[in-house]
């Protein structure tokens, strides 16, 4: 092995081994391998690529067991491993490719698009295809690379986040020590390219001496589990521990609420990558689901923090975890302990001890993670408010009505939001009582005046959300500049609220927002 941060999961696979040489570590459908299978796959596909001086490896496999072998196999082999994020635009992946100068693709072909240049080259395992081109120039990376997760962005131009092992590992080992005694059976239900389920979901499971399964995903759909299959998927492997975001998380309680049963064997249901109103926890904690929020951040390798059964503040993300030490300085929460090498072709990057994250929050006397929003979304009102509109975003999508919501008001007198129902038969009437019940609880700085629900959906074909359900705030709200502009009267006009029909022209509320 030619990395000793490593030693730590591979020791952790050897006792598995030794101790349950027949229990299946990774499961999907027919498809299982034990802890020595696990360890002998990896080993033969590390000589494979050092065989075909593979220098760096898009690994775009299916979710799966294969997919684990060859990102632990990356590491053996000393090959940078560049998961391809099923939700990528091809402008998206061909950037990818040629930022970090990958010259092997492992997986689907057709995630190349019309690049030519990659061949098909050999079988890297049963069923996963290995693709060649010639080595294009080494990417300017910093020494150590041993992963580069590509982040989507508020611009929708991927940045190349460089991690070494250690970063990975200490993150692992530090989920595996939170939630050991929780259980052992994970499910995943994000895509592995995702670096909080690749980290903290499989590293931390593996660490834990637990085990890993995948749903068999259906035809069309080869990443993650879709919302509406997720109910079934859960009640099917009855796992002890996921890993959500919050669209998934409100998935599962409105089909809670329908009547679906979350089974027993949950334990552990983690949920990141945006805020999550208190209010949201309650009602998943009421039907069964024992949720818990968490903080992370790509630049540390993912887990940050999260609430656990034995230390919960519901509101919160939970405390620092023992391998990071958070710090709120002018508002914004800086993390060290476990700072990224740099990103990518930006070598005034490299080096740092601490990431500054760009996100506004504070520490309470309890060492509990208040998490507002991002420094550069913060609304600030002609009053002189300060508003994180993620807070108002996370409450009006604590529901059942509404997929996504935009809270739009810095240098404006007041807030207003463009809402997208979850369903087309949801009524006008029913969003402007669910907006006047949120505001109801809001100071009356932070009410939302005025709404519309423009006709056109969001996709990530369109550019305006990720993948995985975020918006791209800065792109939906230049593309909807027009209807935002609607609802704000000309000053010397009556201040009233406006509700949105479907062809997203305002009109007089009847009853107020």
């Amino acid at each position: 092995m030619n990395a000793d941060s490593l030693q730590t999961l591979w020791h952790a696979l050897q006792r598995t081994a030794r101790a349950e040489p027949h229990r299946p570590l990774l499961c999907q459908a027919a498809r299982q391998l034990t802890a020595a299978g696990l360890l002998a796959a990896a080993e033969r596909t590390a000589t494979a690529l050092a065989s075909a001086g593979v220098r760096a490896l898009a690994l775009a496999a299916e979710d799966g067991p294969d997919w684990v072998v060859i990102d632990l196999a990356c590491a053996l082999a000393g090959v940078v491993a560049v998961p391809v994020p099923p939700f990528f635009s091809p402008r998206q992946i061909a950037h990818l490719l040629d930022a970090a100068a990958v010259d092997a693709i492992a997986g689907r072909i057709a995630v190349t698009g019309p690049d030519p240049t990659f061949r098909p080259a050999a079988m890297l395992l049963p069923g996963v295809e290995l693709a060649r081109r010639p080595a294009p120039p080494p990417a300017g990376m910093p020494p150590g690379t041993a992963k580069i997760t590509f982040t989507s962005g508020s611009t929708g131009t991927p940045k190349g986040v460089c991690l070494g092992l250690a970063q990975q590992l200490r993150v692992a080992e530090a989920v595996a020590a939170a939630v050991a005694s929780i259980g052992i059976r994970h499910l995943c239900a994000l895509p592995l390219a995702t670096l909080l389920e690749n980290v903290a979901g499989v590293y931390g499971a593996l660490l834990a001496g637990g085990s890993v399964h995948f749903d068999q995903p259906p035809r069309g759909q080869p990443f993650g589990i879709a919302p509406v299959r997720l109910p079934e998927a859960i009640a099917r492997h009855r796992p002890h521990s996921l890993i959500l975001v919050p669209e998934l998380l409100r998935a599962l309680v409105a089909a809670a609420r329908a009547g679906w049963t979350p089974p027993g064997s949950l334990r552990f249901v983690a949920v990141g990558g945006g805020r999550v109103a208190p209010r949201l926890i309650t009602a998943a904690r009421a039907h069964g689901l024992p949720v818990y929020e968490g903080y992370g951040l790509s630049e540390c390798g993912s887990v940050v923090s999260f609430n656990t059964p034995a230390a919960d503040r519901p509101g919160s993300a939970g405390r620092p975890l023992g391998h990071v030490q958070v710090a709120a300085r002018n508002g914004e929460l800086v993390v060290s302990g476990n700072a990224f090498l740099g990103y990518l072709h930006d070598p005034a990057s490299w080096d740092q001890t601490e990431v500054a994250s760009g996100d506004l929050g504070r520490i309470d006397a309890q060492g509990y993670l208040h998490v507002d929003g991002r420094r550069d979304h913060l609304i600030v009102t002609t009053e002189g408010r300060n508003i994180a509109p993620e807070w108002l975003e996370s409450e009006l999508l604590a529901g059942d009505l509404l997929r996504h919501a935009l809270v739009i008001g810095d240098g404006r007198p007041h807030c207003v939001a463009l809402l997208w129902p979850s369903a087309p038969t949801v009524a006008d009437a029913a969003l402007a009582q669910h907006v006047a019940r949120i505001n109801a609880d809001l100071p009356a700085y932070a009410h939302i005046r005025a709404w519309l629900r423009p006709a056109e959906p969001l996709t990530p074909a369109s550019g305006l959300i990720t993948g995985n359900g975020r918006l791209r705030r800065a792109a939906v709200a230049a593309h909807f500049a027009d209807l935002i502009a609607s609802l704000y009267p000309p000053a010397e006009a009556p201040s009233w609220a406006f509700i949105g029909a479907c062809n997203a022209t305002p009109r007089p509320s009847a009853n107020g927002c």
